[in-house]
């Protein structure tokens, strides 16, 4: 398959341009003209060398959030699925999306039915949005559906811009403690070294010790550099294998700072994706597999996939996610009562509200903590480097006097 562009005038005399993909281009200009486009100007689309890779761009939540709004309006306005889809790849801003639609727009003219024409792009359309399609095509309910998947996108956006927060801060913070570290020990401390050479007289151990690390960065640097980019690299070859990433994510949940802010994003990232699926009318065994794969730890994964086993075999939700150790007490007890109330979806509702907003005073409270440590500690550092360097002035002051 190519992709073709084209200048043309639709059934209202209105110029339009975009691109199209077809075998031939004699096949583009057909199904075009089928379109009732006239006027037509066809041609093959140069290559875009960054197809493929990441200097092309990605699809944005924002996008997504917006695409599945606008797409849900056009449906409950009755505007036929192809002609909303031609629409939106008109409309969008995002030239990856745009290419995407316009292949999903082709295999749905070509008798795919939207869910499979969806799921050819899983990068985009992941497992959740393509069986919560499925289960939207199947009710008649398409246009519900999508209302619902960009409330969830948008939820889930917010929740994932809470955890960047709460990261980024002590990372940059800590970034920069280094930088300045970095600075002092190789083009300042070397200035200070130089001028007690002329003393004749033993240096303090502080600043000894202060020159000696100073040395050793100047010398190893490069190494140290090096040693740090080798372990990113070798954690991350590592933290592909199961053993490791169950080890590594179980000790996440550990952390005496971190492990609650992640425990609770975790809780709501399950009950938010759980509750709009199952009330979308994705079946509860298909649900668990798919909120299984997205959970993003691996000791909540092994926990909901437990519950599958559980549920498939007759038993409740509640007993086994008790049995993992993540979920709080009363998140059980909400998935209990949900489950013999008939409301599970409400009740997973409910509990991903309330752990939205933990989530947030938990980000506040750790913001809040992390700022003033982080000031304590460059000033003891950086004071620390001064104060060593000023030592041996101090004695000779001292000796004058």
């Amino acid at each position: 398959m190519s992709i073709f562009i084209y200048k043309a005038r639709n059934r209202l005399g209105r110029r339009v341009k975009g691109d199209f993909e077809a075998p031939i281009l004699e096949m583009a200009e057909a199904a075009l003209r089928r379109r009732g486009f006239t006027q037509l100007t066809v041609k093959p689309k140069p290559k875009n060398i960054l197809e493929g890779t990441f200097l092309e761009g990605k699809v944005t939540d924002r996008d997504m959030v917006i695409f599945s709004r606008q797409f849900s309006t056009m449906i409950n306005a009755g505007v036929p699925i192809l002609q909303s889809l031609q629409i939106m790849c008109e409309q969008t801003e995002s030239k990856v999306l745009r290419r995407i639609l316009y292949n999903v727009r082709n295999d749905i003219e070509g008798g795919s039915s939207l869910f499979e024409a969806l799921r050819k792009h899983p990068k985009v359309f992941d497992d959740l949005y393509a069986n919560m399609v499925n289960a939207g095509e199947t009710g008649g309910i398409l246009d519900t559906i999508l209302l619902r998947l960009a409330e969830y996108l948008e939820k889930a956006a917010k929740l994932k811009a809470r955890v960047k927060s709460a990261m980024v801060y002590p990372g940059v913070v800590v970034a920069v403690a280094v930088a300045v570290i970095a600075i002092i020990l190789i083009f300042v401390i070397p200035t200070f070294e130089e001028m007690f050479k002329d003393f004749g007289a033993a240096l303090p151990l502080p600043t000894q010790i202060v020159i000696n690390m100073s040395r050793f960065t100047q010398d190893n640097f490069m190494w140290m550099i090096f040693g740090v980019v080798a372990f990113v690299i070798i954690f991350k070859r590592l933290y592909r294998f199961e053993r490791v990433k169950i080890s590594v994510d179980f000790w996440v949940l550990t952390l005496p700072v971190f492990g609650p802010l992640m425990r609770k994003v975790a809780v709501a990232r399950f009950s938010r994706t759980l509750s709009t699926m199952v009330s979308s009318g994705v079946p509860i065994l298909n649900a668990l597999d798919i909120v299984a794969r997205t959970a993003g730890n691996k000791t909540v994964e092994l926990g909901v996939l437990e519950a599958k086993k559980s549920i498939a075999e007759g038993q409740t939700l509640a007993d086994p996610l008790e049995a993992t150790g993540v979920f709080p007490p009363m998140v059980i007890q909400m998935i209990s009562i949900g489950e013999s109330t008939g409301s599970l979806d409400h009740m997973l509702s409910k509990v991903a509200d309330f752990y939205d907003n933990e989530v947030d005073v938990a980000v506040e409270t750790l913001t809040s903590l992390l700022e003033p440590m982080m000031i304590v500690f460059l000033g003891v550092v950086v004071g620390g480097l001064v104060v060593s360097m000023y030592l041996p002035i101090f004695q000779i002051g001292e000796t004058i006097m």
